[in-house]
């Protein structure tokens, strides 16, 4: 379907000149075709949308946790991601467990599709780990603060993957995949650009997916490309794709088709999820200071939780059950959040030397040695 949503001054051009953007769940919940995709979205079945659902409520269920610790002193800063659930929840349960997601600081619905707890996400923000899992486990990177440099990391990962064979051989078990997470102000970056130059140059298997949610701070997406954002790879070498971020069932096709493609060998491509981030950058931003109540309200009535209930209200036979189900088990996710967030022992200081290098460093040794004899002079003062 070629949708016109434009609201604000968000947008990246006026209606007339919108794009088109992949869309099959209307903003009151009825499905629209969307050609080429809908085969992806017919895979999909009540089960299975009844479990994005699920995701897509416990993960904002998290994210809120998250905003409400930080703002009682538990946490140092937060990463809102309100509004752009769909948008993470569909790529991640399009992508295959070999694939790697290299993310930002935002993923915590990728997170959640990879198997991190939320408690550990939390412990980067409390400052009680510098990562807290291992990425090899998840398939999944620690987060990353610098802006954009993610995306190298992802295309030289891709070309590794190149290198060894896992991609293009038809062995959906082994084809690999590197998703490069980062948002619409990243695209200003210039490891983005070179990011883009690499995996284009190489042809490495790797799926950039950059979430358009319309501000890069303060900034709007006006401001920042004359462009929509799907076309920025284009000169690279790179084709890209705008769909509807907060439509659940097209951001799952789309990534699913997309994902397909980047792993049959066809080499690298490009979604724009076009979503909204109707919370604050971070809980250090205070977003009324530069956008108006009337745009929020409007990307309010296109949000994805409340789109896909109404889908499922109205085409299946989900009940009540189901949803106070959910709202139940989200109220006990948050209870165990908490308890485990505020009863989090501090970490051992010598534990940031741990994971510094894969192999002993002198130089990791010779600053581990003076970080302990710094501590043990505390304890010499104190029995002089």
């Amino acid at each position: 379907m070629t949708s016109n949503i434009s609201v604000g001054s968000g947008t990246a051009h006026s209606q007339s000149a919108e794009p088109r953007m992949i869309q099959m769940l209307t903003e009151d919940g009825n499905r629209v075709a969307s050609g080429e995709y809908d085969a992806f979205a017919a895979e999909l079945t009540d089960e299975d949308l009844r479990g994005f659902y699920r995701d897509m409520v416990l993960v904002r269920r998290v994210d809120a946790e998250g905003a409400a610790l930080q703002r009682q002193g538990q946490l140092g800063l937060w990463a809102p991601m309100f509004g752009q659930e769909a948008a993470q929840i569909g790529m991640g349960r399009a992508a295959r467990p070999q694939d790697f997601v290299f993310p930002t600081y935002r993923e915590h619905g990728l997170a959640y599709t990879r198997g991190v707890e939320p408690e550990t996400l939390l412990g980067i923000f409390r400052g009680q780990n510098h990562g807290g899992w291992d990425p090899q486990d998840h398939r999944f990177h620690t987060y990353t603060i610098v802006i954009g440099s993610q995306t190298l990391h992802a295309a030289g990962y891709a070309m590794g993957v190149a290198m060894d064979g896992d991609v293009g051989t038809g062995d959906l078990e082994r084809d690999t995949v590197a998703i490069a997470c980062f948002g619409d102000g990243a695209t200003s970056q210039g490891d983005v650009s070179e990011a883009l130059t690499f995996a284009g140059a190489f042809h490495a298997p790797v799926l950039f997916f950059c979430q358009n949610n319309q501000w890069a701070i303060s900034e709007p997406t006006n401001v920042q490309t004359p462009a929509p954002l799907y076309r920025r790879g284009e000169g690279f070498g790179v084709p890209g794709i705008r769909v509807d971020g907060n439509d659940i069932i097209a951001m799952y096709a789309v990534a699913r088709a997309s994902l397909d493609s980047v792993r049959a060998g066809n080499g690298p491509m490009l979604i724009e999820a076009y979503t909204y981030r109707r919370g604050a950058h971070t809980t250090a931003d205070d977003p009324t200071k530069y956008r108006d109540r009337a745009e929020e309200e409007i990307w309010a009535d296109r949000d994805p939780i409340t789109r896909l209930r109404a889908y499922l209200e109205k085409h299946s036979d989900t009940d009540e059950s189901f949803f106070a189900e959910v709202d139940a088990e989200a109220d006990t996710l948050a209870a165990r959040i908490r308890h485990n967030c505020m009863t989090m022992e501090d970490p051992d200081g010598v534990e940031m030397f741990a994971h510094v290098t894969s192999e002993p460093h002198p130089l990791v040794d010779e600053e581990r040695a003076e970080y302990l004899a710094y501590q043990a002079s505390f304890a010499d003062a104190g029995e002089a």
